[in-house]
């Protein structure tokens, strides 16, 4: 009996030990699993996770928002009797857009106003960075945070009886939404920017090859692709272009090519004058 005994316990043993293997494995091929599709979400640096670590707290900086020093900086306007102010602060050390920004807000020094275009002279230029309030008078009508020039975090718009317009989340320029694919697991090589807004794909879509240059560049609207996209091979030529409708919902139109070259930058095809030659 106490054979049998030690038997049967040596058989459970085996098992358990199988059984953990088995999920060992599962939780290795897990572990390098390489998620595409990550949701964007706010920089986690910037929030506490987990237990509080007692320690000594550091002095904030003035005027240092997200690891950077900025200085104060304002607008002052009258528009139908109306003071209308915009406050905000600006980058000490110039930092132009990334390559895939879809808007990028600075202060021109010179106009003396708050733009928002990819064509920047950096000797000109305040790159907004930090809190942003719009006032008119004594009410504010819109509040939000900028990081590099680009919208992040919440921001929000209220009419003149205080009451909310709008609330929309940002992640760095792109929308709460918008997702992230990458070809490495520390996500330091970027191979596509997806955006998603309200739950659908709507503005620039970006893919880049794995040398960090551009692969392809488009446009969603409504889930569907717009207009003109464009690819390229390593280096920058570009590859093809193929014409989207103009209206995300025409499903008659025909997605069509209407150039392509080669690796060589010579044109191989060209719609227009196929066409031409063949009537």
């Amino acid at each position: 009996m106490t054979s049998r005994i030690k038997i049967l316990c040596a058989l459970s043993l085996i098992l358990v030990g199988l059984s953990s293997f088995a999920q060992g494995d599962e939780s290795l091929e897990d572990l390098f699993k390489v998620d595409y599709d990550t949701p964007l979400t706010l920089d986690l640096t910037e929030e506490d996770e987990g237990e509080p670590v007692k320690q000594k707290e550091k002095k904030k900086k003035r005027n240092e928002y997200f690891g950077l020093r900025t200085r104060k900086a304002f607008t002052r306007t009258i528009r139908g009797g109306d003071v209308i102010l915009d406050l905000f602060n600006v980058l000490k050390v110039y930092e132009g857009p990334p390559e895939y920004a879809a808007d990028f807000y600075w202060y021109d020094y010179k106009k003396k106003k708050v733009t928002n275009s990819l064509k920047v002279n950096p000797k000109n230029a305040g790159v907004l960075h930090g809190p942003y309030v719009k006032r008119v008078g004594d009410q504010v009508i819109e509040e939000g945070w900028y990081y590099k020039g680009m919208k992040h975090r919440r921001w929000v718009r209220f009419n003149r009886h205080d009451i909310l317009q709008d609330k929309t989340y940002w992640w760095k320029g792109w929308p709460q939404e918008s997702k992230l694919a990458y070809y490495d697991f520390k996500k330091t090589k970027l191979r596509e920017v997806i955006p998603v807004h309200y739950g659908e794909k709507d503005g620039e879509y970006w893919a880049f090859h794995e040398d960090g240059s551009l692969a392809v560049r488009g446009e969603y609207k409504f889930g569907h692709k717009v207009g003109l996209w464009r690819e390229y091979y390593d280096g920058g030529r570009v590859k093809r272009e193929v014409l989207y409708p103009a209206d995300p919902f025409d499903f008659e139109y025909t997605p069509h090519i209407t150039r392509e070259w080669d690796d060589k930058g010579r044109l191989i095809y060209d719609r227009a004058k196929f066409l031409k030659g063949s009537n």
